[in-house]
Order: C-alpha cells, then structure tokens, then sequence
C-alpha cells in the first residue's frame, strides 16, 4: 500500500477504532461505540478495495512475485478448494493492522521519549556493517531491555476482558462462570513486590538472566501469550536499528503528558529535535 491519501484515511480511521475498543454497546450517534462502527465500516471498504486492486494485479505480471500475507490469503484455499472472498480477507486484515499499528505505534514513541529524555546509549547494541537478520536480533540483549521497561511503564494497552470458566472465589468475592473479567496489566507491572522501584525507568532490572515472577511482567499476556509478540519485537527492533545509527534525538517537552483512558498517548506527539550522527 503507497498510496498517501489512502494510508492518511486509514491512520484516522483505526485511531478512532483504537479508542474505541473498549466501549459500552450503546450504537447511538455520539458514542464511542457508534464512532467505532462507522470508523470499522470505512476502513473495511478501503482494505476491500485493496484486495481488488491486488487480485488484478494478479492477473498480470505486476503483483506476481508479491510474497506478502495479502497476496497468500487471496491465493490459499480449504480443503474443499474453496478460497476467501474480499469480505472474509479485509476483515481477517483489518484485525492483523489493528492489533500491527497501534501498540507498536505507541511503543515506539513512548520509547523516543525515554531514551531521549535519559540520554540511554542504545548504540553500544550496534556493529558497523552487520546484517539486520534474525541472528543480529537475538543480540541485541540491551535494546530489547530497554524496550520491555518502555512497555513495563507505559503498556499499550492497559488490559484486556477474558470469560471465566469456572466459579471462582478471589478476595472473598464469588464470581461465577461465564461472566467476564478484565485484567489490567499495571497490577503486577508496577507492583513493588515484583518489581523493585517499579516507577523507576530502570532497564538493568532484566540484566543477569533474572526474569520477572511468572504471570507478573504480562505485557504480552499470560500462559497464553500474543501471537504478535515476535512480529512487533521485530517490527520495534529494526526501527531502533535504524534510528539509533543514524541520529541522537532531544525531547522538546520532558514533561510533556500522558492522556488517554484505552491506550496511552502523549499530548503533542512527542516532538524530537533529531541531530545526525
């Protein structure tokens, strides 16, 4: 997708879905949850409209060669032979872009202004000339820490509802099964029995092979993590790469604050003055 007017709609679009998520069902003009349909509808028909280009492409040589995941749904097919149609394959991708932009989006800019407001050195991570594989990934212990302590303050997002499966009784309150809970992930995340200091910006709490309590750092989730994690840690992992090599970066406002009741946003979007290396 190049298209700049199509991607400009798009961003306005998912950041109404986003604060949106979690909103009372009352679809009345007015209402988050109203605005979360219409935002919903409109970025089904333009991902609709892309699978269409994308198939016509297809037909040709210009969108052969495409190894994306758009192109793999249009193409795969159950064991019946029968494939999605642009419906199934637009809403399959609005969720893959709302769950890929958002809280990646957010982690990122809140990891701009730590860094730059403390001054970290994220560029001992990186070796002149070496190839941004997996492998190189897997190295770079110092900047992944860096990032969990972003995510550990400032999660993307803020919980998350799960049905319960069984009567179950937590500090002398019964709540039945089939009813819904919601976890919030600041329970444990800044929790001073888990982690020292927990307001502190402190990336060496994960040097040393110490990892967190099981099921107290769930950013990601608990037993049953993200599906996602490994996709946004290489998605966060390579725009670090490339920024650190190029720039160091002052925050214009270090007391710049935070809003947002769903997902954290930073008032004036973080502004940086970026000075090349």
């Amino acid at each position: 997708m190049e298209n700049p007017y199509r991607i400009a709609r798009l961003v306005h679009y998912f950041d109404n879905v986003t604060l949106g998520l979690h909103s009372i069902m009352v679809n009345f003009p007015g209402t988050n949850f109203y605005r979360v349909g219409k935002a919903a509808d409109a970025i089904r028909r333009e991902l609709m409209a892309v699978v269409r280009e994308r198939r016509a492409d297809m037909v040709g040589d210009e969108g052969a060669m495409k190894q994306d995941i758009l192109s793999h749904m249009i193409v795969v097919s159950d064991p019946t032979g029968k494939g999605m149609g642009d419906a199934e394959i637009a809403d399959k991708m609005m969720g893959l872009l709302v769950a890929g932009y958002t809280n990646v989006a957010i982690t990122i800019s809140f990891f701009m202004k730590f860094v730059g407001e403390k001054q970290l050195e994220i560029s001992k991570d990186k070796t002149t000339g070496e190839l941004l594989d997996w492998n190189y990934m897997s190295k770079t212990k110092y900047s992944w820490n860096v990032m969990c302590e972003v995510i550990r303050l400032v999660p993307p997002q803020q919980g998350t509802f799960r049905k319960v499966l069984t009567d179950f009784t937590y500090v002398g309150y019964t709540i039945p099964k089939d009813w819904k809970v919601y976890w919030t992930v600041n329970t444990t995340n800044k929790n001073s029995k888990y982690f020292r200091n927990p307001e502190k910006f402190d990336p060496s709490r994960y040097e040393g092979g110490e990892a967190p309590t099981p099921y107290t750092y769930v950013t990601f989730g608990g037993p049953r993590l993200c599906p996602g994690k490994e996709s946004a840690h290489l998605v966060v992992l390579t725009f670090i790469h490339n920024v650190v090599k190029k720039y160091k970066w002052e925050v214009l406002f270090p007391k710049e604050k935070v809003l947002g009741d769903v997902v954290p946003m930073l008032e004036k979007g973080v502004p940086i003055r970026l000075h090349p290396h």
